[in-house]
Parts: C-alpha cells; structure tokens; sequence
C-alpha cells in the first residue's frame, strides 16, 4: 500500500495555533471534516501490518480517547481482538487507574479499565506530539504489571517516538513523522 492518501492528507491539512502550539487538523487526528473509508482503510492495514510483524501474540489492543478509537475499532475488527480504550470519564470501577496526562496544550486525567497484570497488549493512537499522553499511559501501564508488546502511531509529529522508545525501552511504530514549517505540514517520513 503506497500511503498516498494519508501523505496527500497530511501535506493539505490545516494548521492552528494554541498559544505557541502549533495544533495540525487532519481527519485521521480530528475527525475533521471526516475520516474517508480509504484513508482509515489505508492507515489500519498499515497499523496491522506492523503489529502482525513486531508485536508478537496480543491480548487487547489499547486506544486513548477519542480519536484512537476509529483506529483501534477496525483493528478490532480486522484481527479479533478485543480493545480498551483508556477514557476521559471517571467510573469508579474497583480496578481503575487512574493517569495524570501533560500535552502541548492541556493537562489532565484520564481512566484505564479493563486491564490487568500480564496482560500482552499494544497501543494503538492518532498522533504523538509532545509524548506526555503516551509517556503517562507507560508508566501506569509498567506499574500495573501489563506488557506492552509495541506501540503504533499514524503520525509522529516532531520524532518524539524515538525519544520515548529511548527513556522507555518500548518499541514504538509510526507511520508517518512530519512537521509543522512556515504553517504547513512537512511530511519527513512515511
């Protein structure tokens, strides 16, 4: 599969700016204006493709709200694997963790249920900007007892997975690394 939707999309997607943040709108990390079947379609198989060859035997595939979700849904779907997503909401189930999160622009909680020691998962996400969401979901992750077999992410926005895979030891798997220049999106690698 040659990505020519997910690089065509990337190159055309606007740019807003969240103080000095620089906040890339594409459907695959948005939703806006919307996710088209062959580019959902295209970015799952790759996804899969890369979990099928790196991650081994799984459990559960884990997603962070909300727009891991599509992605971790056809994944489902695809490989029948049950999935998690690690949520914005509180329950209060007796086994919930909970996740302290800093990104570019936000800080807050977020709400892993479903989980449990020696569970073998992967992390499937939209985007990687700063790593603080990811880094966060790691480290609970770590203290609970789960094995992450491998992390995979549609777009790596400023090499940030290479930073993570080094401080965590955890492999992480982009599609595509791009960045933001004179308000246009680079894509480096895809």
């Amino acid at each position: 599969m040659s990505l020519e939707h997910l690089k065509r999309s990337l190159e055309e997607a606007p740019i807003v700016k969240k103080g000095e943040y620089h906040y890339v709108i594409h459907p695959i990390t948005d939703g806006v204006p919307e996710i088209k079947p062959e580019l959902l379609e295209e970015v799952t198989c790759e996804m899969q493709k890369i979990i099928e060859k790196n991650c081994g035997q799984i459990d559960k595939i884990v997603t962070i709200e909300a727009m891991g979700i599509p992605l971790a849904t056809a994944l489902s779907l695809s490989m029948n694997i049950p999935f998690t997503i690690i949520r914005k909401r509180r329950y209060g189930l007796p086994s919930e963790v909970s996740i302290e999160q800093t990104t570019g622009y936000s800080k807050s909680k977020l709400y892993l249920n479903g989980l449990k020691k020696e569970d073998k998962i992967v992390i499937v996400d939209d985007v990687l900007s700063t790593g603080g969401t990811l880094r966060a979901v790691l480290s609970s992750l770590k203290t609970m007892g789960v094995i992450v077999k491998g992390v995979v992410i549609a777009v790596d926005k400023g090499n940030t997975a290479k930073k993570i895979m080094d401080e965590t030891k955890v492999a992480v798997h982009t599609i595509a690394n791009i960045e933001v220049a004179n308000g246009k999106v680079i894509v480096k690698d895809i």
